[in-house]
């Protein structure tokens, strides 16, 4: 079946009518600031059943997300989620063990007055981000990078004494998996990063804004582009993926063309394709955008010749070729597949002598 939030919210209602349960965290939070909701975040009493039996209703997949916590987490195909944990005691303990007072408000799901015993509606609405409790960075030091995203996602701020608490612990900020780190920062946009470094969360991480001065954020703006100006090959730390390793070694080994003929262009596209528009960003190198996309555009869709064209053994030599070939035509001093041979076998017969 295909899903909305709000239906998906009707469904957990129905489900669980009769039963303790709550809609709490984000979900609250974001509703009383009237924005999307996207997530679902509820609080009962048996959350392994009430997920299995939501997912076998909804169509979702479900998957424990916690062990520790007894957490799970039903997804759907169009991104929304639904999380269902245990009541952990009563409500008001369960409250008091959350990280901010924006996200310890819980909505009853058989309806009634919302439950908001830290007063987090007014924090709300005063677009303050206040600690529950002293201890929430040393509970999950993860939430120390969550308050930068909160006050940056939600237009708000740490009041002095959870930003003073915050700051006594900014050490522990690598403590948490790197999954988790990398997850929050690449939620982050420019001043995310900038307030890091402000409340000395940065440097811990192996972060430095010393290359965010020179980004061109007009040509490209990327959670990527983001990731790789601040910690540089510090990101090899994190576990990043095949592909974000990748885009890290292009852009740290890219270099400016020298002009922008279409044989510097070609080289350049050589070597950072396919992500030669953020490598420009990142180089602070935007008045070579449009040689860039010009190129790209009139690129030919077949090349002059392929690899078993050329009349010699595969191996590196024909990767060589098949580059020249392309770096030539691209320079516009060869145009057909006579001329892409003739320069094979001149370069092959220099090779000989």
């Amino acid at each position: 079946m295909s899903s909305s939030t709000p239906d998906l919210l009707d469904l957990v209602r129905e489900l669980l009518a009769g039963e303790e349960a709550y809609l709490v965290g984000g979900a609250v939070r974001d509703e009383l600031l009237g924005r999307e909701l996207v997530d679902l975040d509820v609080v009962c009493l048996d959350s392994r059943k009430a997920a299995r039996a939501f997912a076998e209703k909804s169509g979702g997949a479900p998957f424990p997300l916690s062990e520790r916590h007894g957490a799970w987490r039903v997804t759907f195909p169009g991104g929304e989620c639904v999380d269902f944990t245990p009541l952990r005691g009563t409500l008001a303990e369960d409250l008091a063990l959350r990280d901010f007072t924006v996200n310890a408000i819980a909505e009853p799901l058989a309806g009634g007055e919302v439950v908001d015993s830290f007063d987090g509606r007014r924090d709300l609405a005063e677009r303050r981000l206040k600690a529950v409790s002293a201890s929430v960075f040393d509970d999950d030091p993860l939430r120390l990078l969550r308050a930068v995203r909160f006050e940056e996602e939600l237009g708000l701020r740490l009041e002095p004494e959870s930003e003073e608490l915050l700051r006594s612990r900014a050490h522990r900020v690598g403590e948490p998996a790197g999954e988790r780190v990398l997850a929050e920062l690449e939620k982050l946009g420019w001043s995310g990063y900038e307030r890091l470094e402000e409340l000395g969360l940065l440097a811990p991480l192996g972060g430095s804004l010393a290359l965010t001065g020179r980004i061109e954020r007009s040509l490209a703006d990327s959670p990527w582009l983001r990731l790789v100006t601040v910690f540089g090959q510090s990101l090899r730390r994190l576990p990043i993926s095949g592909e974000l390793a990748r885009y890290l070694g292009k852009l740290l080994g890219a270099r400016l063309p020298a002009d922008g003929s279409p044989r510097q262009i070609h080289r350049f596209r050589r070597a950072t394709e396919p992500w030669a528009i953020d490598a420009l960003a990142f180089l602070g190198g935007g008045e070579f955008a449009e040689d860039v996309r010009i190129a790209r555009e009139t690129e030919p869709d077949e090349p002059l010749l392929r690899g078993d064209e050329l009349g010699i053994e595969p191996g590196p030599l024909v990767g060589e070729l098949l580059d020249l070939i392309a770096e030539e035509r691209a320079a516009g001093t060869i145009e057909t597949r006579e001329d892409a041979l003739e320069l094979v076998r001149d370069r092959l017969a220099r090779r000989s002598t």
